[in-house]
């Protein structure tokens, strides 16, 4: 999600700020649209969020990490910042109140996929946005990993893992011997 992320953001105009673990994966983050591209294993993600940013913070954070990461996110708002939870791989947020937005008038949201799409043409709207991006080579949607279906249990624990990048696809091998992805 993160790289299609920064792309789109890109595309846009807006200056974005990615986190990644590791030299690969930030450098992978910087050929994908990210101006700013800090490295959360090897520097405190708030400081450098607040220097780059010149102490101002940043308009809207999105996190999906979830539990380790949601508090350093809310440091790293400018005053009247959305935060925008849209995912957990460290887990489910606990102990959030709303107490915590009046530390400088923030908003939260935790859009969940079904609700934007429940709408024919609503999906239809927000794909034509989206497939336009690809056709116009705003948005690069590369196949990072494969697996075949029968290590699924195996890409699932490298996706909890945080062990991918780009989108991993399985595949499924047909009787005539070809591969086609699920």
């Amino acid at each position: 999600m993160g790289l299609i992320l920064g792309q789109w953001l890109a595309a846009k105009g807006v200056t974005a700020i990615g986190t990644a673990g590791g030299p690969e994966k930030t450098e992978l983050a910087r050929a994908h649209g990210y101006a700013h591209v800090i490295d959360y294993q090897a520097e405190e993600f708030v400081a450098r969020v607040r220097e780059i940013t010149g102490d101002q913070g940043v308009h809207v954070v999105y996190d999906s990490v979830g539990r380790d990461t949601w508090r350093g996110s809310l440091d790293c708002l400018r005053t009247h910042g959305a935060f925008v939870n849209f995912g957990q791989s460290s887990g489910l947020i606990e102990g959030f109140t709303l107490a915590d937005l009046a530390r400088g008038s923030f908003t939260a949201c935790r859009p969940v996929l079904f609700h934007y799409i429940a709408d024919p043409a609503e999906l239809r709207r927000r794909a034509a946005d989206l497939f336009a991006c690809v056709l116009s080579g705003q948005l690069r949607a590369g196949v990072r990993q494969r697996y075949p279906l029968a290590e699924v249990a195996e890409a699932h624990r490298r996706l909890e893992a945080r062990n991918t990048t780009g989108a991993t696809v399985l595949t499924i091998e047909q009787e005539l011997g070809r591969k086609t992805e699920a």
